[in-house]
């Protein structure tokens, strides 16, 4: 009830239905369609009683299992082309008469819109509060611009006055069919509108209504998505690359709802998330982490955060989370639902441990980009080493090519994070071979011009097999010399701890590519043997596969 006001909600559901057979009764994500807007109507804080018009004893008893009433509706009012107006006037009619009383608001709920929130139906409701509104209707906005057609003429026509940009015409709603209530006084076989209507305004997906088996398959998807919270790092430009891979996951994420959590003094991860305009919300300290992820409740959390403590995914456990772990040895990740390291392959013995290139999430650019078709020439040689470059490996390589007289072209491409970037400039300014580049948001197609790609042995070189392109790793440091990817059984030419190399080792090596024609083809044809663009869907399959198993055990 609501300020004094008797409310009766009528779902309509005949057994025939045109678009999708049986329709109101058939499974939606493992429920019948209509157990939705029952489940709404009975969770409403307003709502007295909940009844479902059918002629079918099929739905009488699917409906009677979810809690609803039944009203038998007659075979008369069960017809294809019989409108609601009458259906909704008879219910009313047979149960004002079983419960010897009268409704003040009648509304009628579609069985077709399982999308639909309860707390919506109860803010539609709450519209009556005002004594003028008669009646409210849900809608989407749908603006547009629209033809008719007139059939005698055989010819369209414009139903706009002038051509504008959507974002510029006159504000237009489309009626969702989810929600119409009305005050009692103005139900009759004929009619359920009242003088004065309101509009409540749903979001597109609350305003789904399943007529077709499109939208039968948008709703379900919908249903089954879930929510993901992705925690994840950015302390200094060392640990940017959990960013990148949080931001490659994300784009991946077309039906999952998600947002990002990342602690307020880290604005270098801030910074980056705010440019790509995903949902974030910051924390300060461990307690205001686990106080969002109160609020947020996701279904999945995902750590990008370098090593985690035992405490740390214990605490996540507790809460019911199924915890998802990038590129964690820390002693965390014995308890971490799943971890996924494409980079350091290794086996802790748990059985949650998933290593290799087969779980690397590539850059969206990577994936439309073509193979590299080798030629018998070098004449365009890509030189870039991720992050800081503190000890100004970029520079000991150039000079090392330099002096074996190779005169064709060199991109050099530093990382935003560099730290010798302005003096490498003004190095190699006059240089007639030599073109640098910074702040690159299209590295791949330099790495696909590129006849060889000399570079560190991090993410890039995953990308550069992505492509094809012969390839010499130099590891900066020795974290990256446990990255087992960059091996010559992956096409590369690993050359190990710079550190250890003179200008005159990486010379030598670089002449040996630069010379070998059948060389460089057997490096791209050994990296073209490497499936990396199904990184997202192998991970998808296993926490599919863990989250599914572990709802199994709980039940």
């Amino acid at each position: 009830m609501f300020n004094n006001n008797k409310i009766l909600v009528v779902i309509p559901a005949r057994g025939g239905s045109k678009g999708i057979p049986r329709k109101n009764i058939r499974l939606l994500a493992d429920r019948p369609l209509i157990s939705y807007a029952i489940d709404v109507a009975k969770a409403s804080q307003y709502v007295d009683d909940v009844v479902v018009s059918t002629e079918d004893p099929e739905i009488v008893h699917i409906a009677e299992k979810f809690g609803a009433s039944i009203i038998r509706r007659s075979p008369d009012l069960a017809g294809d082309r019989i409108p609601l107006d009458p259906v909704i006037f008879d219910a009313t009619v047979q149960k004002e008469k079983q419960a010897f009383d009268e409704y003040d608001i009648v509304i009628t709920l579609q069985a077709t819109s399982p999308l639909l929130k309860t707390e919506t139906l109860d803010k539609a409701i709450e519209k009556f509060e005002s004594f003028d509104v008669d009646t409210v209707i849900s809608v989407v906005e749908d603006k547009q611009l629209r033809w008719g057609y007139n059939d005698n003429e055989n010819r369209c026509f414009p139903l706009y006055s002038e051509r504008l940009n959507v974002q510029y015409l006159p504000r237009e709603f489309k009626e969702t069919g989810s929600i119409f209530a009305t005050r009692r006084g103005f139900l009759t076989p004929n009619s359920r509108l009242g003088n004065n209507v309101e509009l409540i305004e749903l979001s597109a997906e609350e305003g789904l209504n399943i007529q077709t088996q499109d939208e039968w398959w948008i709703a379900e998807h919908y249903l089954n998505r879930k929510k993901m919270a992705i925690v994840v790092s950015a302390a200094d430009y060392s640990d940017s690359n959990h960013i990148y891979r949080s931001l490659s996951l994300a784009s991946k994420l077309f039906i999952e709802e998600f947002i990002f959590l990342v602690d307020e003094n880290y604005r270098l991860g801030i910074e980056v998330i705010e440019k790509f305009e995903h949902p974030c919300k910051l924390y300060d300290g461990e307690d205001e982490l686990f106080a969002l992820l109160s609020q947020y409740n996701p279904h999945i959390v995902v750590n990008d955060i370098s090593d985690t403590t035992k405490e740390y995914i214990a605490r996540l456990k507790e809460m019911g989370f199924f915890v998802v772990n990038f590129e964690d040895i820390g002693m965390g990740s014995e308890d971490a639902d799943v971890v996924f390291d494409a980079l350091y392959e290794h086996d802790g013995g748990f059985g949650n441990i998933y290593t290799g290139y087969k779980y690397f999430i590539l850059k969206d650019e990577f994936y439309f980009l073509p193979s590299k078709i080798v030629g018998p020439d070098v004449n365009d040689l890509l030189i870039t080493f991720e992050g800081s470059d503190e000890n100004n490996l970029t520079e000991k390589v150039l000079d090392s090519v330099l002096a074996t007289g190779y005169a064709g072209r060199i991109d050099v491409i530093l990382d935003d994070r560099c730290v010798n970037k302005s003096e490498l400039f003004e190095k190699y300014e006059t240089s007639n071979n030599v073109q640098i580049y910074s702040n690159i948001t299209n590295v791949g197609d330099f790495m696909l011009r590129a006849d060889v790609v000399i570079t560190s042995a991090g993410r890039t070189m995953y990308e550069v097999c992505c492509i094809g392109t012969p390839c010499i790793c130099i590891c900066q440091n020795g974290r990256e010399q446990t990255h087992a990817f960059g091996s010559h059984n992956n096409g590369f030419i690993n050359m190990g701890l710079a550190d250890t190399l003179s200008v005159d080792d990486i010379s030598n090596q670089f002449k040996v590519v630069w010379q070998d024609f059948e060389l460089r083809q057997n490096m791209s044809n050994l990296m073209k043997k490497i499936d990396l663009k199904h990184g997202y869907n192998n991970i998808r399959s296993v926490v599919e596969e863990k989250y599914w198993a572990r709802e199994f055990q709980n039940r």
